[in-house]
């Protein structure tokens, strides 16, 4: 904040709490929406006068500010009163189709099987192993349920069991700000050790079993620090072995599969540096593998005598290049796969006997898998057009079995082991969905709408069999668009509420995602974001145009950068749909973008730009939702916030809905919704979120005149 701003809030804040709270307490019987006090504040940027009438929404610690956070809540309550059977109903349909208590495809690892599993009425997993033996004995490793009493929230992040199975290190998050503490648990007698560390990103072990690395967040959440950490020591004692002062890079570290090397991570949107050093020597001096190029990625795996490292050194869509552990700087780099112009390498992964490509050709990802003793290559097949594939857990460095996921948009998650040397495959696990479910009577497709620019792009669809091509059915376009994300083809059972109510399903795989490769993210960041938006209004008015439905049977929807997307798109093409759903949205661009005090800002200069530069002030004001709402009709709009959310700030989305509030001319629904007690996913509970999902569902179905 402004010296300038400081004052001026300062000034405000006195004349507005006393008047605005007394506003907010008066709840009218026809449910009037809050309406939120106008307050100027000026700044200049770049010799632009910046006014933000909303500006002391910022201030959390404003009793009058949460006044009106739950206005709105209670706000949205009273208008969805009316759907409330319908929330049960639709919640009720969801629990219905999931396996309540269920387990999930144990893990070998050494001596042990680990897994975890869920119980009916409990929201969380509970993580598990078995020695030996899938008939052993069960051991409990941690409830996360227990460890969730008294608490609203409740979040898993670190999870690493030491080399030799006997320590646990593990990560909490209770509050939903994503501030992780660290913990350490025996798992020899059950003890948590005494020594927990705040403020934590990732963690690593090293082979000696009681070494720890860890990387330290700052106030922006950003890991910039790696400490070394003795279990059984105190904290106060551990080492500083790295600090990152670029506040555009992250840090993070990870053990190899091999178990020979510990890697440290350094990497910003655009740009990667590793250092490494020996597992079995955790006191030994990082080395560098290669210094930090700007604009140039890389990632590593080990393998013997070698780094095999994926990199786009000379190469838009990724090459392999393998080095010396000995040796390992860009002078030493030996090609092993050449980059293609039409095939994009998103990871590798090795094993003592085989290395794993993971590839991704015209959207859709493939697994290609080299026999390192014969160098002979083979791909797995897989039997749906449209689809998508995870990789799994895989810590058996010596193991011909390579374990991963596929779905599509109608076959459930299901767990393959495949061996690499037959290329047989063994369906370990496909998720049970309840109730009856028939793949057979849904049907996938893809379709190819043409952007501004004449670039085609993929829509993938879901909807019942029999659904005629007739303007009347109703659809739900998702998008997001940002950070090189891929949106691919999954498979969810909470969509079967909207199929089974003759719903289509689309995912528009717009650019600024990767799906086409990496030019489809290039042209949609920096100075062609715009590309992300009309892709979508294409998708939109392409599935009006081929008869899948009508303008007015439309709901669009996206998430965080996605909700940044529904917010662009609403303000250039209000008309392209009659329901927006934007949930947590980024949308408040310029003012978020202005201030590196906020979590991510610095390194979010190589997604969307620095505004401190003019040509990029101009162009991201151009699209800023928040900064472009107008005097016009809106569609109906649910929007989302969580209080706690550190990577987009509740005030986001509450000044967009404040703003809109005070500018749309229409009589349409605008709710906003602040989870009190949670971040940036929403409710950690798995049937509090389905109660999110549930809402989300009726608030549609409301506003399509389809509620029961």
């Amino acid at each position: 904040m402004s010296k300038k701003q400081s004052l001026i809030y300062l000034l405000i804040t006195m004349l507005i709490v006393s008047s605005f709270v007394s506003c907010v307490k008066e709840k009218p019987i026809d449910a009037k929406p809050p309406i939120a006090n106008i307050v100027t504040v000026i700044d200049t940027i770049n010799g632009h006068e910046r006014i933000d009438n909303y500006f002391w929404l910022r201030n959390r610690g404003d009793s009058s500010v949460i006044s009106y956070l739950k206005a709105e809540n209670e706000y949205t309550e009273a208008m969805m009163a009316s759907t409330k059977k319908l929330q049960t109903k639709l919640y009720d349909e969801m629990v219905a189709r999931i396996k309540e208590t269920d387990l999930s495809v144990p893990v070998k690892d050494g001596d042990y099987y680990y897994y975890s599993r869920t119980e009916e009425s409990k929201q969380y997993n509970i993580y598990c192993r078995k020695q030996g033996s899938l008939e052993a004995e069960e051991e409990v490793i941690l409830d996360l349920n227990q460890l969730a009493e008294g608490k609203d929230y409740m979040a898993l992040s670190v999870y690493e069991v030491s080399p030799n199975h006997q320590m646990l290190a593990y990560s909490l998050d209770t509050a939903g700000n994503e501030n992780y503490t660290l913990y350490f648990k025996n798992l020899t007698n059950g003890e948590i050790l005494a020594e927990s560390i705040p403020n934590t990103g990732n963690a690593a072990w090293s082979t000696d079993n009681k070494t720890v690395f860890y990387s330290f967040e700052d106030e922006t959440h950003r890991p910039f620090k790696l400490y070394r950490h003795t279990i059984f020591t105190s904290p106060k004692k551990d080492d500083l072995i790295y600090h990152e002062k670029d506040k555009a890079f992250f840090l993070w570290v990870n053990l190899t599969k091999s178990e020979k090397y510990i890697l440290m991570h350094l990497g910003s949107q655009v740009t990667t540096e590793v250092h490494y050093l020996n597992a079995g020597k955790p006191k030994d001096e990082l080395r560098i593998l290669q210094p930090r190029q700007q604009d140039m990625e890389y990632d590593v795996a080990h393998h013997g005598d070698w780094f095999y490292i994926n990199t786009n050194d000379n190469a838009k869509n990724f090459k392999l290049v393998k080095t010396p552990t000995n040796k390992p700087g860009k002078d030493n780099w030996r090609e092993v796969i050449a980059p293609s112009d039409t095939i994009t390498i998103t990871g590798i992964d090795v094993f003592k006997d085989y290395m794993i490509v993971f590839e991704r050709v015209n959207g859709l990802k493939q697994i290609m898998i080299r026999d390192l003793n014969s160098n002979k290559d083979h791909y797995v097949e897989f039997p749906e057009p449209v689809y998508t594939i995870y990789g799994g857990s895989n810590p058996d460095f010596g193991s011909n079995i390579l374990r991963f996921s596929y779905m599509s948009l109608i076959t459930p998650r299901s767990v393959y082991d495949y061996n690499m040397q037959t290329e047989e495959r063994e369906l370990k696990k496909q998720t049970e969905v309840l109730g009856g479910y028939d793949p057979e009577q849904y049907q996938s497709e893809r379709v190819f709408a043409t952007a501004d620019d004449g670039t085609k792009i993929p829509i993938s669809l879901v909807y019942k069999k029999g659904l005629k091509k007739n303007s009347k059915n109703p659809l739900y376009l998702y998008g997001y668009g940002a950070y090189g994300m891929s949106m691919d083809p999954y498979f969810s059972s909470r969509r079967l509420s909207l199929l089974d109510r003759g719903f289509i399903y689309a995912i528009a795989h717009i650019r600024g995602g990767s799906e086409m490769g990496r030019q489809w993210y290039e042209d949609g960041k920096y100075l062609n974001k715009k590309n992300t938006f009309t892709d979508f209004i294409a998708c939109g008015d392409y599935l009006v145009a081929e008869n899948y439905t009508d303008h007015d049977k439309m709901t669009i929807s996206g998430a965080s950068a996605g909700g940044l997307l529904i917010g662009a798109v609403v303000n250039i093409r209000p008309d392209l749909a009659k329901v927006a759903i934007a949930d947590v949205p980024f949308v408040d661009v310029m003012n978020t973008m202005l201030d590196e005090t906020i979590p991510l800002t610095v390194v979010e200069y190589e997604e969307w730009g620095n505004p401190n530069l003019p040509e990029y002030y101009d162009y991201m004001n151009s699209y800023s939702p928040y900064d472009n709402v107008e005097i016009k009709e809106y569609p109906n709009m649910l929007i989302t916030a969580g209080l706690n959310d550190p990577r987009v700030q509740y005030w986001e989305p509450a000044k967009w809905t404040a703003k809109l509030r005070a500018s749309k001319t229409d009589n349409n629904l605008l709710l906003l919704k602040t989870n009190m007690g949670a971040g940036h996913g929403g409710a950690s509970g798995r049937y509090d979120y389905l109660k999110e999902i549930a809402l989300e569902y009726a608030f549609i179905l409301k506003c399509l005149d389809m509620a029961e």
